[in-house]
């Protein structure tokens, strides 16, 4: 039934405008998270174990969707993705609110004083190397499907499914070792936070 749409091309375009504009006013807002810190009464230290959260729910919503898809319910499927977008979207401004208000915790650094020395880098050993590697593709990944995302989504919107399923097969897998990434990086993180 839901094949029988006509695609929308013209929707298509404008939503891509806007998908666009979305990407670079995010990667700009992640841009200047990293220079600005707010000062605030209000403690966000707690953020960071419900933006990681949020990204895993997002990993579970897109299994789903796939599942979904895979089995032929269409409008689970497409809940599904609704639900990974809200996520993302919700952990991103999580994500942002936190590094804008708190500093940057650093992978082996113990003594909580923002340097990791050589001793801090010796007692983490070679694991710091699959953490790094694992966060510099992540926020790298991250940065460039973004747009696809929205490109993705807007072909089905629109109703135009073939070309939706033709750049699905390429976003999909990366937007869910997007999702499934952040937790891990987080849970590796995580005893360098303060307690």
């Amino acid at each position: 039934m839901e094949n029988k749409l006509q695609p929308n091309r013209t929707l298509e375009k404008k939503l891509n405008k806007i998908a666009v504009l979305v990407s670079i006013l995010v990667l700009a807002l992640v841009v200047v998270m990293q220079k600005v810190t707010i000062q605030t009464d209000i403690d966000f230290s707690f953020l960071p174990p419900f933006h990681s959260s949020l990204n895993a729910l997002a990993a579970v919503a897109l299994i789903a969707a796939l599942y979904f898809i895979k089995n032929g319910n269409m409008k689970a499927h497409r809940n599904s993705i609704y639900a990974a977008m809200v996520l993302s979207g919700m952990f991103l401004l999580s994500y942002v609110l936190y590094h804008m208000t708190n500093e940057s915790i650093r992978f082996g650094d113990t003594n909580l004083d923002g340097v990791t020395d050589d001793a801090e880098k010796l007692a983490v050993g070679s694991i710091r190397y699959i953490y790094y590697f694992l966060l510099l593709t992540h926020v790298l990944l991250s940065a460039i499907i973004l747009p696809f995302i929205f490109v993705t989504f807007n072909r089905a919107f629109t109703n135009q499914f073939e070309r939706h399923k033709k750049i699905a097969r390429y976003i999909y897998p990366l937007w869910l070792y997007v999702a499934i990434t952040g937790p891990i990086c987080y849970l590796m993180l995580r005893p360098f936070y303060p307690h």
